[in-house]
């Protein structure tokens, strides 16, 4: 298999799945600006959407979106538990987590990234955000991770949001819960070994997000 991705961009969450799985894949770096892969070649012509995670399975099949492609991974590998089996409630509970991550945190951050977003929607944004956070912590509290004592693919993925935070001017000192859940899993040795990989931290330094 190969992950087309970009160094902390929203295919972090499946890289920390792909490890977390136990699955081997080769990575292919995208620049999301230019729209080319590291040997240059056009990633338009693989993804017309033009944006990462990218998953190529070994018969040459493609498969985008964030969320699906965790779930996809997940279940190649059953025993990681990284998802619970198909057609049970907890499965739609994480499927819930899911679509919750990518459409009331993810693309709310998108805007804030890019230089041409007013400042004042900038702000709007950051309050939305907000109101998002304080629920995400009620729900986690007393729990270690999202879906209660066993970490899944919705970590991995909330995980990435709260990455974000620093670039954007979030701070998760206000939601002391975040910050510690963060700090959690930042120390999981598979999601240390892709933060090294993708260059987001230096192999030596202490545990962080």
């Amino acid at each position: 298999m190969k992950l087309y991705y970009s160094p902390g961009a929203c295919s972090l969450s499946p890289h920390i799945a792909m490890l977390e799985a136990g699955l081997k894949a080769t990575l292919v770096k995208v620049d999301t600006k230019t729209h080319k892969t590291q040997d240059g070649g056009d990633f338009y012509a693989l993804n017309p959407k033009g944006y990462v995670p990218l998953l190529e399975l070994d018969d040459g099949e493609l498969l985008s979106e964030g969320p699906v492609i965790v779930q996809y991974i997940a279940d190649r590998n059953p025993a990681s538990k990284l998802a619970p089996a198909a057609g049970t409630m907890e499965r739609y509970r994480l499927q819930e987590w899911l679509n919750f991550i990518t459409s009331e945190l993810h693309k709310q951050f998108g805007p804030l990234f890019q230089t041409t977003t007013p400042a004042e929607y900038k702000e709007m944004l950051k309050e939305k955000i907000g109101k998002r956070f304080d629920w995400v912590a009620t729900q986690l509290e007393g729990k270690d991770y999202l879906m209660g004592s066993t970490f899944t693919v919705a970590d991995g993925y909330l995980f990435t949001m709260l990455h974000w935070t620093k670039f954007v001017g979030i701070d998760l000192a206000r939601w002391p819960v975040l910050k510690a859940y963060q700090a959690r899993v930042a120390a999981r040795p598979k999601v240390r070994e892709a933060l090294l990989a993708e260059g987001l931290i230096k192999q030596g330094d202490p545990v962080a997000a």
